[in-house]
C-alpha cells in the first residue's frame, strides 16, 4: 500500500475538484431559487377586487415571458381550497449545497489543518482545536440566529438586521483571532450557510409540511407558518451576496491577509446587504440608487484602505548575481517544497495555482508574484509552514526593487 501512497493527494485533488464542482451547480440552483422566489413575491401584483382570482384567494398573480412561452404564477394568501395532486418543493437545493460545502470544507480544510486552517503567528493551535473552533462556530452561529428569530427583537426588522450583522462581524473577529485568515473568511461564510440551510430544514420545511398536512386532514393551514418562512426566506436572501464573496475569497490574500481582516470583511458584507437591498426594493417598483451607492462607496473605501503602500528606493546591488543567488536559495528552502513540478509538501498534488520554481528562469517570470504574495501580503509560504523569517522577505523586496534580475 505504501507503493501507493503518493496518490493519496492526487485523489483528493480530484475530489476537491468534483465537490467544487458540485458545489458550484448546486449553489447556483438554491441562490437562483431564492432570487427568483423573491423577486416573484415582491413583483406580484393583487388582482382586482371582486375578480375570479380574489375570490379564489390569490393574493397576487403577474405575467412574464421566457423561452418563448408565457408564464402567469399566482400566490395564494394562505393556501387554495383544494391541495393540487403534484407539489413541486424547493428544498433538496438548499441541502446539496450545504453537504457538498461541508464535504469541500472536509476535503479542503480540516484533512489539511496544518497548512490550511493554522497560523502560528495567530494562535498555536493542533489540528483537533482548530477543527473544533470551526465547527463550533458553525454550530453556535445557527443556535444564537434562532434564538433571536423567536425573541421579540425579531419583529423590528431593522434592528435585528444591525444585530445579525454585528454577531457575523463578532463571529469574524474572533475567527481571524483563532485561525488562519484565510480558514476565518471561509468559516463566517460556512456559519452564514449553515445558518441558511438550517432555516430551510428546521423551520422553512417543517413549516410548509404542517400547512400541507393541515389540508390533508380537510383543515384549515395556520397561516403563522407561512408567516415565519417567508421571513427566514427573505433573511436568506439578504446573506446570499456575503457568502458569495466568502466562497471566492480564498484567491484574494489581499482581504483575508489584512493586519484588520474581519473589518475588511464586514465592510464588504455589508455593501453586499446594501446592493441586495437596492434589487429587492427595485422589485416592488422602487428605485433607491443611494443603496447601491453606498455599497460601491464602502468596497471603494476598502480598496483604498488595504492597498499597500508605495515600495522604498532600493539602491541597486552592485552584483545582481549574488542578490538572485541569495532569493533562489530562499525559494529553495522556504517555497519550493509546494511550488514545484513534484511538491513534497503533504496535501500537496500539485503546485498551487501551477506556479513552480524549479528553475532561476521560473522564479524570475513569477517576480511580481512573489512579492505580492511574499511582500506585501505575507501570505505565503501558506501558514508560514517553512517559517520565513522577516529578513528574507527583506531581501525579497530588495530583489524585486532592484528589477528582480
Amino acid at each position: 500500500m505504501e507503493a501507493f501512497g503518493y496518490l493519496v493527494p492526487y485523489g483528493l485533488e480530484w475530489l476537491n475538484l468534483l465537490v467544487r464542482w458540485l458545489h458550484i451547480i448546486t449553489g447556483i440552483a438554491w441562490i437562483g431559487a431564492s432570487f427568483y422566489f423573491v423577486w416573484l413575491d415582491n413583483s406580484i401584483r393583487p388582482p382586482a377586487p371582486g375578480s375570479d382570482l380574489a375570490k379564489k384567494g390569490v393574493m397576487g398573480e403577474l405575467w412574464a415571458v421566457h423561452g418563448g412561452g408565457f408564464y402567469n404564477p399566482q400566490k395564494y394568501l394562505v393556501a387554495p381550497a383544494e391541495l393540487p395532486k403534484e407539489l413541486h418543493w424547493f428544498k433538496w437545493e438548499a441541502y446539496s449545497t450545504w453537504l457538498s460545502g461541508f464535504a469541500l470544507l472536509t476535503i479542503a480544510y480540516y484533512f489539511n489543518a496544518q497548512a490550511m486552517m493554522i497560523d502560528r503567528a495567530v494562535a498555536d493551535l493542533t489540528t483537533w482545536q482548530s477543527v473544533g473552533i470551526g465547527l463550533g462556530f458553525l454550530v453556535v452561529g445557527w443556535v444564537v440566529y434562532d434564538l433571536l428569530c423567536r425573541s421579540p427583537l425579531a419583529k423590528r426588522e431593522l434592528w435585528f438586521g444591525v444585530v445579525i450583522f454585528a454577531l457575523l462581524v463578532g463571529a469574524a473577529y474572533a475567527l481571524t483571532h483563532l485561525l488562519s485568515g484565510r480558514a476565518a473568511y471561509i468559516h463566517v461564510g460556512a456559519m452564514i450557510g449553515t445558518i441558511m440551510v438550517a432555516n430551510v430544514a428546521m423551520l422553512i420545511i417543517p413549516g410548509q409540511r404542517k400547512m400541507v398536512n393541515a389540508m390533508q386532514a380537510g383543515g384549515k393551514p395556520d397561516p403563522i407558518h407561512g408567516i415565519r418562512a417567508k421571513q427566514r426566506s427573505v433573511h436568506n436572501n439578504y446573506f446570499t451576496l456575503p457568502v458569495l464573496f466568502i466562497m471566492i475569497s480564498n484567491h484574494y490574500a489581499m482581504t483575508y491577509r489584512h493586519d484588520h481582516a474581519w473589518l475588511v470583511l464586514a465592510f464588504i458584507m455589508a455593501a453586499g446587504v446594501f446592493i441586495r437591498h437596492f434589487f429587492n426594493l427595485r422589485h416592488r417598483g422602487r428605485i433607491e440608487w443611494r443603496y447601491p451607492a453606498i455599497g460601491v462607496a464602502l468596497l471603494l473605501a476598502v480598496a483604498v484602505a488595504i492597498a499597500p503602500p508605495r515600495p522604498a528606493a532600493v539602491a541597486k546591488q552592485a552584483d545582481p548575481a549574488a542578490q538572485f543567488a541569495q532569493v533562489k536559495a530562499i525559494m529553495d528552502q522556504r517555497c519550493l517544497a509546494c511550488h514545484s513540478t513534484h511538491p513534497t509538501q503533504p496535501g500537496f498534488a500539485a503546485a498551487p495555482a501551477g506556479i513552480v520554481f524549479d528553475t532561476p528562469d521560473q522564479i524570475r517570470q513569477h517576480a511580481l508574484q512573489i512579492h505580492k504574495q511574499v511582500v506585501e501580503l505575507k501570505a505565503m509560504p501558506i501558514g508560514n509552514l517553512t517559517n520565513m523569517t522577516d529578513a528574507e522577505r527583506a531581501q525579497v523586496a530588495a530583489w524585486f526593487a532592484a528589477g528582480a534580475q
